[in-house]
């Protein structure tokens, strides 16, 4: 307590209680691929916040020829992408990072603020499990997947694709076979099941920024700066769906609706040309199961940014006294938060108590848990879903046709 020795009026200032959870960014991107200058900051994350600052760092030199990841990087920014993190590989590199030097994407693990995660070109089903590792290993981010270029058979795509190692002769002609790089069967070309993943298709056609020559080019960075727009313009739970691509002229697939009806229950998310709409993306799943409740994109987005959102704003109840009080701000700080999310049209209901629940009370902190040192609050939220189908029926009355 102060101590006040001299009569007079004393103002102090006082600490109201109320510790505000702001929702952490979720349209930082990281890209791992190969750069036009081969050799330009290799295996370093490198923080790019425009086009020309990539030029200026990856791009320098005479007349550099463009890569699937410089192509990425522009789409991004040119779909509305502001900010994203560039790991520069050697060509032929896995994106793993094995080895005792981090590289890859190991490197993006250290960086909290990626939200999505692509490595442009690379389509193969060991990439493809390098990236849903890290993405499941970290739990705050989704990747982007690409497909291969050619698509010959659209009914391969509902099935997962293996890799399967060739042993070949040992180069200094040692009895023992050494593995070769691993080859898709021929099985199937999607990826496995994960919450933390996507797979978009077909590639696009696309005028590369560095040559000027029109060229396709794996989805993977024009996808990230559609999340990017979309989480500015209308927030995370909105799914990133029905958006045209800025840049894209031409698909190197048309996909046909018959044929969408095949890949999307399989989780492959389609980009679609429409004669008066042009080119857009016209899909917004996971590649979890079908039945399984993170489907959807913007369900699995906004319970990640929920989830460190409220990690982050709590923080200072490490090491409080474990009592009512703190029971009480536990539920009123997140409370407050989760209101916030509701009036943004995050979640449904007509009122807070209708969109989402906070309990933290003797009855989730008994004595056993309090003895453990923890806090227990259980949380549950009613995310939006997407109008995926949308069905009007029609039916005639005697005085016309009405809607119903």
């Amino acid at each position: 307590m102060p101590h006040y020795a001299s009569p007079g009026v004393y103002v102090e200032e006082v600490s109201g209680g109320t510790r505000p959870i702001g929702a952490v960014g979720t349209s930082t991107a990281g890209f791992v691929g190969t750069a036009p200058t081969q050799d330009a900051r290799r295996n370093q994350a490198v923080a790019i916040g425009s086009w020309s600052e990539f030029l200026r760092i990856f791009a320098a030199g005479d007349r550099p020829a463009g890569t699937p990841l410089s192509r990425a990087v522009y789409g991004f920014f040119d779909n509305g992408g502001g900010r994203c993190y560039v790991v520069n590989v050697a060509p032929g590199e896995p994106i793993s990072g094995t080895g005792r030097t981090r590289s890859g994407l190991a490197l993006l693990e250290a960086i909290d603020e990626v939200a999505i995660v692509a490595a442009p070109g690379y389509s193969d089903p060991l990439s493809h499990e390098d990236l849903l590792k890290h993405c499941e290993l970290m739990g705050d981010r989704v990747a982007i997947l690409d497909p291969p270029e050619e698509i010959t058979d659209v009914e391969r795509l509902t099935r997962v694709a293996s890799a399967t190692p060739k042993a070949k002769p040992k180069a200094n002609g040692g009895d023992q076979p050494a593995p070769a790089p691993a080859t898709p069967d021929d099985g199937g070309q999607r990826p496995r099941q994960s919450d933390y993943g996507t797979f978009y298709l077909p590639w696009l056609v696309v005028r590369d920024p560095i040559s000027g020559e029109v060229v396709p080019t794996p989805p993977s960075g024009h996808v990230a700066g559609v999340w990017a727009r979309t989480d500015t313009l209308r927030g995370v739970h909105k799914a990133p769906a029905n958006e045209p691509v800025r840049g894209a002229v031409d698909l190197t697939y048309r996909i046909t609706r018959a044929e969408q009806e095949l890949l999307n229950p399989a989780g492959v998310n389609c980009i679609r040309y429409f004669p008066a709409e042009g080119i857009r993306i016209w899909g917004a799943r996971t590649l979890a199961a079908e039945a399984s409740e993170w489907r959807y994109l913007n369900v699995r987005r906004l319970f990640s940014m929920l989830k460190e959102s409220i990690a982050d704003g709590t923080r200072w109840i490490v090491f409080e006294p474990n009592d009512e009080q703190l029971w009480r701000s536990i539920r009123r700080d997140i409370g407050a938060f989760l209101t916030r999310v509701w009036r943004d049209g995050a979640l449904m209901g007509s009122t807070p108590q209708q969109a989402f629940f906070v309990k933290c009370d003797a009855e989730t902190n008994p004595p056993e848990v309090r003895d453990a040192g923890q806090v227990v609050a259980v949380i549950g939220v009613a995310p939006v879903k997407p109008a995926e189908f949308v069905v009007f029926k029609l039916s005639q009355s005697s005085v016309g046709t009405e809607a119903q």
